[in-house]
């Protein structure tokens, strides 16, 4: 239970309902200055060898063509560090003046080299100074205080560095890499993440050194989150100047996936105000990367125009550790069950048995029966036409409440109400009731009323621009209530959005999530005059994103998830490759999570929430992990994914692709 005290110390941003910016220091990075007094900058990071001067040049000008405005380049030892400078003068002679940045991790040197070079270095708390052995020590606060004066004695020299000749740095931390003295301290958790950045940048401030961004990276979205909203409380609370921020989710993948994943990290922060400059972590070329982060930018350029919002004094939750709102159990939502997936085929008539195969259902008409595959939706509201024949068992439908009224078998249906419906309602369903409102219409006077109510699940819509944070603002009403209600979270977006569909979505409704937030999902498409077809094929890629949403958030997973890093020059294979012919042989082992790394570096650290492992180690040389346990080392490469699949055998976690679809 939170306490008052607590309540008002957890304001982790400027406003947790008015869109503005978090105020920050400026930081200089070349010409191209940082902070909030400039627009949220896009950067990426190089792909090939860096030792390829030319190979390095010719991707660089395509993520400035792209739209990046910073390039970071990996320099994982002193030779590659030297080489930046062939680099940088080719690009200026080609009056390409992109700020460049160096991505520094074990080696100081390298580090040191590189400040003189480019504009920025990049360090990594967790193994600048560090070496991770995956080892818990009993540190006492002697032993701990000389292991922080052997760092400062590493690090000052850098520091210097970057003072004398201008050059910007990030201290950016890693969940999967904190130090095993962080680790056995802190643990493996956000505020493990926050202080392994605080301890280098309480150097940085002793010498008055200041040109500083800061990140705190992780492939999970919920600690990311937690991470970054602790991060500025602690700045605060210490009286540390207000940096920066690089936000970023590490290894978030390829595709639709890496975008919803990158989303719902990087947008629910951005809807705080919070954040400086972005860099989205595909599985794909660096130059796909500018334009995904650029659309999480640009919505908000207007927002704070949004219609206003009540505002609080108090978080009545805590955001920086994820709890579940408490909500009763109404029929299969709420309390220990899964965020449910609503299919809105309300704009969509159904005609035939084919029709549902868009959420996930299949008729296989030999054996007679429905099948649903691992991305079934839970519910189909069908508004007002009803579906002509008898549903499989695992769907359930929703009609409004007109049609429900004069339905045959209402018994087996549910009802969607609006307020003033439900007010004059005369029959109601004894099982499971929607009633759907706003913020305005879902006032105090109705929650009390149906509070203690054992039938009702709420779906809350708004028409707000400031979408995610006035419906955060309902929940911390229901919370402030002691209201257990179960909440459905409808969005509606136009059909025609490509990219931002899913970034947006993934933003709106996975920053409720993250926070605990939504008993599930009703995801509207707006259609504009589409055929059947068209409209079905909408459904699809709605109910596929509403899935992605749920396990990006970590609230549902219903497919394996892949956390591959985006490929940089110490890669050791092709990632793009690889990741797709792993994902060929796993694609059906649900919940199963697979890390695949190019090298050392991101492995087995950023892969520390996944189940197995997939590391390059050398040319042609993969090493295999259960955890963060090497299980099978130099493994060659045209054997690696069929050991992988025996290891994920031998754990008794391997099922056959034909057995995933589910009978029912």
């Amino acid at each position: 239970m939170i306490t008052p005290a607590e309540q008002k110390t957890n304001i982790y941003c400027p406003s947790l309902t008015a869109y503005e910016r978090r105020r920050t220091i400026t930081i200089h990075i070349g010409d191209l200055p940082m902070g909030s007094d400039y627009p949220i900058r896009v950067q990426s990071m190089t792909t090939v060898d860096t030792m390829d001067t030319q190979g390095s040049i010719d991707e660089v000008i395509r993520m400035v063509e792209s739209g990046c405005e910073y390039v970071r380049i990996t320099a994982p030892s002193v030779k590659e560090a030297q080489n930046l400078e062939n680099i940088r003068n080719g690009l200026r002679k080609l009056g390409i003046q992109v700020p460049l940045i160096a991505d520094i991790h074990f080696t100081p040197n390298a580090a040191e080299l590189a400040a003189r070079i480019v504009e920025k270095v990049r360090i990594n708390p967790g193994n600048y100074a560090d070496r991770k052995r995956f080892e818990v020590i009993d540190y006492t606060d002697a032993s701990y205080a000389a292991e922080l004066e052997r760092i400062r004695e590493k690090f000052i020299p850098l520091v210097k560095i970057c003072k004398e000749y201008g050059t910007a740095m990030r201290i950016g931390t890693n969940h999967g890499s904190l130090s095993d003295r962080i680790l056995s301290r802190y643990g493996d958790t956000p505020l493990g993440m926050v202080e392994s950045a605080l301890e280098f940048l309480r150097i940085c401030e002793e010498f008055n050194y200041y040109n500083i961004a800061l990140s705190m990276k992780s492939s999970n979205t919920q600690v990311m989150v937690e991470a970054y909203r602790l991060l500025v409380q602690r700045l605060d609370e210490e009286g540390l100047k207000p940096y920066p921020l690089h936000l970023g989710v590490t290894e978030a993948g390829e595709a639709e996936d890496g975008r919803i994943k990158s989303a719902v990290g990087i947008g629910t922060l951005l809807e705080d105000g919070l954040g400086d400059t972005v860099r989205v972590s595909l599985t794909e070329a660096p130059e796909k990367e500018a334009p995904v982060a650029r659309a999480l930018i640009e919505r908000y350029a207007t927002r704070a125009s949004h219609a206003p919002i009540e505002p609080v004094d108090h978080c009545p939750i805590n955001p920086f550790q994820y709890t579940r709102r408490d909500t009763r159990e109404v029929y299969n939502l709420g309390h220990l069950n899964v965020p449910r997936v609503i299919a809105d085929y309300s704009n969509i008539e159904v005609q035939q048995l084919d029709d549902l195969k868009s959420i996930g259902h299949f008729f296989l008409p030999v054996p007679d029966k429905w099948a649903m595959n691992d991305q079934g939706a839970d519910f189909i509201y069908s508004g007002q036409k009803p579906v002509p024949f008898m549903l499989p068992n695992g769907l359930r439908e929703i009609l409004d409440y007109p049609q429900w009224l004069v339905h045959p078998e209402k018994h087996i249906k549910f009802p969607l109400f609006n307020v003033a419906d439900w007010n004059a309602a005369t029959e109601v369903s004894s099982e499971l009731n929607f009633i759907e409102g706003d913020i305005h219409t879902f006032n105090e006077a109705f929650l009390n009323e149906v509070a203690g109510k054992t039938n009702i699940v709420l779906v809350l819509h708004t028409d707000n621009a400031h979408a995610m944070p006035e419906m955060r603002r309902f929940f911390y009403k229901l919370t402030e209530m002691k209201n257990r209600l179960p909440v459905i979270i409808r969005r509606s977006y136009q059909t025609d959005l490509g990219d931002r569909l899913t970034l947006y979505s993934a933003t709106d409704i996975g920053g409720l999530l993250v926070d605990g937030f939504g008993d599930g999902t009703l995801l509207c498409p707006d259609f504009s005059g589409a055929e059947h077809a068209e409209k079905l094929k909408a459904a699809a890629a709605y109910n596929g994103i509403a899935f992605g949403i749920l396990q990006a958030a970590r609230t549902r997973m219903s497919k394996t998830e892949y956390i591959s890093c985006p490929s940089c020059g110490r890669t050791l294979f092709d990632l793009q490759e690889t990741t797709a012919m792993i994902r060929k042989h796993t694609e059906h082992l649900k919940g199963v999570k697979i890390g695949i790394m190019g090298c050392i570096v991101n492995g087995p650290g950023e892969m520390a929430d996944a189940d197995y492992g997939y590391v390059g180690m050398g040319k042609d040389k993969i090493a295999l992990y259960r955890g963060q346990d090497v299980i099978k080392r130099s493994v060659h490469s045209s054997k690696a994914v069929e050991e992988l699949i025996e290891l994920i055998r031998e754990d008794g976690r391997w099922i056959e692709p034909e057995e995933r679809e589910i009978l029912v």
